[in-house]
């Protein structure tokens, strides 16, 4: 009687295709991640967007100033306990236009988003200054 087994070479192919196969992966995976993370900020800026107009619908002009007293009296509210980015207005400048801007929180992102920053201005223009993700 004959036992049917695999052979030790045939288990080392198996083994160098799937590590073949990871090491393609990888790289894709961890760049697919890092976009993800950002859109984040792409979100949160187009929703304190939408949040200006509003009051500037109201009001006639932009509310300014980084502070989060500021940011809620347009309206602009994010919960949460892993927010990976803050937002801030500048002060001064026109009323009538504002740009507001995205960075991320350094005690929560390190290496490749460290210094990823985000802008959008009245006209809904999103900008990546300073791209995290390669």
């Amino acid at each position: 009687m004959r036992t049917r087994a695999f052979t030790l070479i045939e288990l080392m192919m198996v083994v160098a295709i799937i590590g073949l196969l990871a090491a393609i992966a990888l790289p894709n995976f961890q760049k697919f991640q890092c976009r993800a993370k950002q859109s984040e900020a792409k979100a949160g800026l187009k929703m304190l967007l939408v949040a200006e107009e509003a009051y500037r619908g109201e009001n006639d002009f932009y509310v300014k100033g980084t502070d989060a007293d500021n940011l809620i009296l347009a309206g602009f509210i994010i919960n949460g306990e892993r927010q990976r980015y803050k937002y801030s207005i500048p002060l001064g400048g026109d009323p009538k236009f504002f740009t507001a801007s995205a960075q991320p929180k350094n005690a929560l992102i390190v290496g490749e988003l460290s210094n990823d920053t985000w802008t959008i201005d009245q006209s809904a223009n999103l900008v990546n200054l300073i791209p995290g993700c390669n």
